[in-house]
């Protein structure tokens, strides 16, 4: 089962049988040649459509009966909207799902979970790199973030409730966490900048969003982006409210549970590929485009990242808890079934995820 990624600018998909036909129009101006792509539809678990391109009526119905979703983004890579199914119909998921984010000390325990998870695995990446390598900035950013895991489990396992609701991270338990999280990621950040090659490593002075100011971090949010598009339809596969989250505020359209799993998963999936893509000279400075102080991904340039970032999530790992062979994209799945029988009472404590 895979995700079809359709990127080729005004392509038309229709439904021929039980196949998807993927037709792609000549265009002079590129020197791109008019093509006809066949895809057996059983194959096809997610459809992620990248800007001007067109899906039958037909098509799309042939996708969500069988459940397949498909998610809208701009030529760019920003989420515009995602078509699915009726959802899932575990209302007793959803209910327990609610209660723990109206409990303070619930919904700690969650965040801290993806909160401890993310700084295990950002140490991981940068400990494992720095065998390689004679860098001081490695060694400072592990250590600083070891520091802070550290005082992330010496938080009280209560909460302290914040005083303004409306506020939920001022003077609260919460706010004490994502205090740490932020430390640790300015750590981080530091020593990742020492694990890229010239002249990435001099572009990049930070972690940028809004807007990527260089190519790294064009990379990273692009990366974040298709990840969180990946935990949205795992939450939906499992029952859960993708829109109601513990760590990440709940505010409207905004995937909260989604990005709370995406936490466990940046560094060994995300920022791996960018490492893999940038010092291995799979994209260079041709790959991206600069408008008014914004980076962006070419279109040739979003072709490789979209092969390497699924051959990533394809990846084959033991999972630390279940200590059985899953890919990472089954991981996220994974990871959110024991978050739902932790909610039912099935599990003493929700499991973290933890990259080796």
């Amino acid at each position: 089962m895979s995700v079809l990624y359709l990127t080729e600018q005004y392509s038309s998909v229709r439904l021929e049988d039980e196949t998807l036909v993927v037709r792609v129009p000549e265009d002079k101006k590129s020197g791109r040649e008019a093509r006809k792509t066949r895809i057996p539809m059983m194959k096809v678990t997610q459809v992620v459509v990248y800007g001007d391109i067109t899906l039958t009526t037909s098509a799309i119905q042939a996708l969500i009966a069988q459940r397949s979703e498909i998610c809208y983004l701009t030529r760019y890579g920003k989420f515009i909207a995602r078509v699915c199914g009726d959802d899932h119909k575990h209302g007793q998921l959803r209910l327990a799902q609610r209660r723990a984010h109206d409990d303070p000390t619930a919904a700690l325990h969650v965040a801290a979970v993806c909160v401890r998870s993310k700084l295990h695995n950002q140490r991981t990446l940068l400990l494992r790199s720095a065998r390689s390598r004679d860098n001081e900035a490695l060694d400072t950013a592990a250590e600083r973030i070891d520091e802070m895991i550290a005082k992330v489990d010496a938080l009280p396992a209560e909460a302290i409730a914040p005083a303004d609701p409306a506020r939920p991270q001022h003077d609260s338990t919460l706010g004490q966490l994502m205090g740490l999280e932020g430390a640790a990621a300015a750590a981080y950040f530091q020593g990742f900048r020492a694990l890229l090659a010239d002249p990435w490593a001099t572009a990049f002075t930070g972690r940028h969003k809004r807007p990527p100011t260089d190519a790294v971090n064009t990379l990273l949010s692009y990366g974040y982006t298709l990840l969180t598009t990946q935990a949205t339809a795992a939450a939906q596969i499992v029952g859960f409210d993708p829109y109601v989250g513990y760590l990440h505020s709940t505010q409207y359209g905004k995937p909260a549970l989604a990005l709370d799993i995406v936490e466990m998963f940046r560094s060994p999936v995300v920022d791996s590929v960018v490492l893999t893509l940038l010092n291995n000279r799979m994209l260079g400075s041709d790959d991206f485009e600069e408008q008014l102080g914004a980076w962006r991904l070419s279109d040739k340039g979003r072709r490789v990242f979209l092969e390497k970032f699924e051959e990533r999530l394809n990846t084959t790992i033991t999972h630390p808890v279940l200590k059985s062979k899953v890919t990472y994209r089954r991981c996220l799945e994974l990871q959110l079934r024991l978050l739902s029988r932790w909610l039912l009472g099935e599990l003493g404590r929700f499991r973290a995820f933890y990259a080796r």
